[in-house]
């Protein structure tokens, strides 16, 4: 099977979107990334052919992540930034035997389960040796692979709008075949938030329920 992981962080105050204070407060913000989480973590639930996992941080937030994701398998992250933690989750995962391995983000609430299902169906029959799944802003929610690459992870310049095109690139250079996934939109500032907000009152066929609730709830 693909395993597929979400690089996940606890939801506490103070420690996650911190972009988005102001407007928010920080335990409102870390409520919201709370029902990301979950959102997400029912979105991989359903997934076919995949072992799904949860990537955490920091360290003593496993019993946090055994209550919010039943039935995951639980790995910590190791590194001392994004490049280092992702290739790091994605090697171990490799290494215990999985077809490939998939980290994805837990940023995009409103992301359709059917790119996440292509990406798990491209790993697991004759294809590309690595997957993304780009975002507008020019980074990726998503990547996979069929073996550990360190080359696409060391010296990214991480939160920038050239993460994606240098991941490519370095790809093409490692000689490695890429497939891309249809672009999505991650929430980070409050431009995101507004534009998470519309979304949702639009009543788009999105997943993302409990977001969706926490949202209606506040305006409410």
């Amino acid at each position: 099977m693909v395993a597929i992981a979400i690089m996940a962080k606890a939801p506490r105050p103070g420690t996650v979107k911190t972009r988005l204070c102001p407007p928010l407060l920080a335990a409102e913000a870390a409520d919201l990334y709370r029902c990301f989480l979950v959102d997400k973590i029912a979105a991989v639930g359903t997934l076919a052919g995949a072992q799904p996992v949860i990537a955490y941080t920091p360290d003593d937030a496993r019993a946090e992540f055994d209550g919010l994701a039943p039935g995951f398998s639980l790995v910590a992250q190791q590194g001392p930034d994004l490049g280092a933690r992702l290739h790091s989750t994605l090697e171990g995962l490799l290494a215990a035997g999985h077809a490939g391995a998939i980290a994805i983000d837990s940023d995009t609430p409103t992301l359709p389960g059917a790119f996440l299902q292509e990406a798990v169906h491209c790993l697991s029959r004759p294809g590309p040796d690595v997957v993304l799944g780009p975002t507008e802003d020019g980074g990726y929610y998503l990547i996979g692979v069929r073996r550990a690459h360190r080359e696409l992870f060391d010296g990214v310049p991480w939160s920038t709008s050239d993460v994606l095109d240098i991941t490519l690139r370095r790809a093409a250079d490692a000689g490695l075949r890429t497939a891309c996934l249809p672009s999505w939109f991650d929430v980070d500032t409050p431009d995101d938030l507004e534009r998470l907000r519309m979304v949702l009152d639009a009543g788009h066929d999105t997943p993302a329920c409990q977001t969706r609730r926490l949202l209606a709830s506040w305006r409410r």
